[in-house]
């Protein structure tokens, strides 16, 4: 299990098809904490006026000289998909395209931004896995391709759309969608049992919150929810569920910022009222989604927001001491009866760089991790992007039909971030004015007014 100290974990990992590296089982992301201007800049100066032609021409010589490509490529240590996961389909490819070399190149989430940026100038690698976040910043800054029409000849249509946005700006698409993830509500439901509570009153956050201080008053466990509420990425996750929950916009039409009022302002008062009246643990403040899954495991909480990842760990019998059978898995709560309730968007796009000298072979290789037959095939850490996998009894076998039945409602309903150039330093922003709030240091609207103005380049509606 990773633990805070992979914070500043910055190493490569270079993992070859035949090899299958320790893993660190039922993490997710790890969160990134800096930024990459300078990085940037270089890269628009180095990358001037040059186009996709001559890369086309190249990688085509190539292939009709029947000369051996190779491709490196840049992805994420466990992120959805595992290592192995990753290893496995890279191997396939490779045997389906024998003039293709793979080399995919791992590193920690937080060092995952800054080396795309870092390596952007000199065409380093060919395919990088980006984030639902970061579209907006590499797209307007060249750092990526604009593939839409690779992506349009596909049949998106059967692609959920929640997926689909993950990789696309101003109506353009600079990836192609591959991991699909959204946060969900946890619950023990022995817990529940015992403090009378029902699955059915907990569809909406006023009836969570009811629930909670029956679990608390039968004194079942001191603080029943525990938030992933460090001052990291982890805490806009949150931030964001309860925004979409309550109503709220993260910008307006014009693209400035408008989650400093109306559902905004709500989820904050929220979350920070869940401390101030002790049902949340105050170490929400310094937890991630890793802690809080550790916490459910243990049964020190009764409920939770996490992403898919904490399932398949609360279902481990080496991780958890919570019976299978208590382990619930449900829709992320309405604000209100009737009213959205949508997941945060927590998806990951491939995407083809634009200094790749092989644009062709590197496109065939995020067409086949994408495919619908692939992903099938790996469904245990990550589920498909096809909304079809999603009735096929293979992938529901492997996947569990708990996941699978909460899974089919709650991805087509995702809450997408904000799309702004410079989303990594306005998240980092908000991300110090909500732990002041929470903490009890500024009010929830005067933090929420000093977030806002870290916010620009707004993309408004097309």
């Amino acid at each position: 299990m990773l633990t805070k100290g992979d914070a500043i974990l910055m190493e490569e990992e270079t993992v070859r098809p035949e090899t299958k590296p320790e893993q660190s089982s039922y993490t997710r992301r790890r969160f990134l904490t800096t930024t990459a201007g300078t990085g940037a800049a270089m890269f628009l100066a180095a990358c001037g006026s040059s186009s996709s032609s001559s890369s086309s021409k190249t990688s085509s010589a190539s292939a009709a000289s029947g000369g051996k490509v190779t491709l490196n490529n840049l992805f994420q240590q466990q992120a959805g998909y595992s290592a192995s996961d990753l290893a496995g389909m890279t191997a396939a490819f490779e045997k389906a395209n024998p003039n293709i070399k793979v080399n995919n190149t791992l590193v920690a989430y937080e060092a995952l931004h800054d080396k795309i940026v870092a390596a952007a100038p000199a065409g380093t690698y060919d395919v990088v896995l980006g984030d639902v976040i970061w579209p907006a910043e590499f797209g307007s800054k060249g750092i990526v391709k604009d593939i839409s029409g690779s992506v349009n000849s596909l049949p998106i249509h059967q692609i959920f759309p929640g997926a689909l946005v993950m990789a696309n700006y101003r109506n353009k698409y600079y990836g192609m969608p591959w991991i699909l993830d959204t946060k969900y509500l946890y619950a023990n439901g022995s817990m529940l049992k015992k403090a009378g509570v029902a699955p059915s009153d907990l569809k909406t956050w006023p009836g969570v919150v009811a629930a909670l201080k029956k679990i608390k008053a039968k004194g079942i466990v001191k603080y029943p929810w525990l938030g992933s509420w460090s001052q990291a990425e982890a805490v806009v996750c949150d931030y964001a569920q309860l925004l979409g929950a309550f109503g709220g916009k993260f910008l307006d039409a014009n693209g400035k910022p408008a989650f400093q009022s109306g559902g905004g302002l709500q989820a904050l008062q929220f979350m920070r009222m869940l401390i101030t009246e002790g049902l949340a643990d105050p170490a929400s403040t310094s937890s991630l989604e890793a802690d809080v899954l550790k916490a459910f495991a243990q049964g020190k909480i009764a409920m939770n927001l996490n992403w898919t990842f904490q399932l398949a760990g609360a279902l481990d019998p080496k991780q958890s001491n919570v019976s299978k059978d208590d382990v619930m898995i449900m829709h992320t709560p309405a604000g209100k009866p009737g009213g959205p309730a949508p997941g945060c968007n927590g998806g990951q796009p491939v995407m083809l760089t634009t200094g790749t000298k092989h644009p062709n072979e590197a496109w065939e290789f995020i067409k086949f991790i994408t495919s619908q037959p692939v992903q099938n095939g790996y469904v245990k850490d990550s589920l498909p992007i096809w909304s079809a996998s999603y009735t096929d009894p293979a992938v529901i076998k492997a996947a569990g039909s708990q996941l699978v039945s909460v899974a089919k409602t709650q991805l087509p309903n995702m809450i997408l971030r904000p799309q702004v150039t410079n989303y990594n330093a306005a998240s980092q922003a908000l991300q110090v004015q909500i732990q002041d709030a929470l903490l009890g240091k500024k009010s929830p609207q005067d933090a929420l007014n000093s977030a806002a103005s870290s916010f620009s380049s707004g993309a408004p509606p097309a």
